[in-house]
């Protein structure tokens, strides 16, 4: 197989489905190159790098909205390709940074040491999120809690991702200690969660679909499994993620 893809060969090798492709195709993202007899469509190379281009972005946390707007303003692909290493290279020292800060945070907490939310937190940046928050959760919804962070002092910033430390703790010795996602304990620990997100969200508290569907955001986007996972052990972020379900059915 040279020069054309089918839909099915080509989700097959880009790891995704071709649901994902025609929905693609469907936003404008993704052209096929041509549709057969049969109406299958085909993909010739210069979908094939446009794809990897939208997976890319995708990848950098990008909604499509976002990558329609950097894919239209892009005409030589050459230079497109040289401006994304670069942002990879960006990325990859970032992840750098995580790695080192997730290292540390597992080394204290072995070790009974305080932990810093300057180390915790080091790699990890709220706007590079823009664009993914106002696709899922709209455009007020990133207004309102970049205000609120921007409003606070480098204390209160602190004490913030502080607090949220201490809760994943709290979630993650419970569960090493056998307690029930439904168990009032864990419960417990679930509602300082739910009044941590409303904190973050500027007041606004969240219904009871958005919560859940930030618990299982947790577990299937593995930037946010990481988060709880290496610090805390594997399963944690799954058993924040069953806790934040029990709580979200009982709202």
């Amino acid at each position: 197989m040279t020069g054309e893809w089918s839909i099915q060969d080509l989700a097959k090798a880009a790891k995704t489905t071709s649901r994902t492709l025609r929905h693609y195709g469907d936003v404008g993202l993704l052209e096929p190159s041509r549709i057969g007899s049969n109406g299958y469509r085909y993909y010739d190379q210069n979908a094939l790098v446009r794809l990897q281009r939208v997976l890319l972005l995708r990848d950098l946390g990008l909604g499509l909205p976002a990558i329609a707007e950097v894919l239209r303003g892009e005409r030589n692909t050459a230079s497109a390709l040289r401006s994304h290493l670069e942002l990879l290279r960006q990325e990859q020292d970032r992840i750098n940074r995580q790695i080192a800060s997730v290292t540390t945070t597992l080394r204290k907490t072995e070790g009974g040491e305080q932990l810093m939310a300057e180390e915790v937190f080091d790699g990890f940046d709220h706007t590079q999120y823009k664009d993914e928050v106002i696709e899922r959760w709209g455009k007020d919804a990133y207004e309102r809690s970049d205000n609120w962070w921007k409003s606070m002092s480098d204390d209160d910033k602190r004490g913030f991702q502080q607090r949220q430390i201490d809760i994943a703790t709290d979630f993650a010795n419970a569960r090493k200690a056998g307690l029930a996602a439904d168990s009032d304990e864990v419960q417990a620990i679930t509602q300082r969660q739910y009044d941590w997100i409303t904190v973050g969200w500027g007041g606004k508290k969240p219904e009871a679909c958005a919560f859940e569907g930030l618990g299982q955001m947790y577990v299937d986007d593995s930037r946010f499994t990481a988060n709880y996972d290496d610090p805390h052990g594997p399963g944690t972020a799954a058993f924040i993620r069953d806790a934040m379900k029990v709580y979200a059915d009982r709202m």
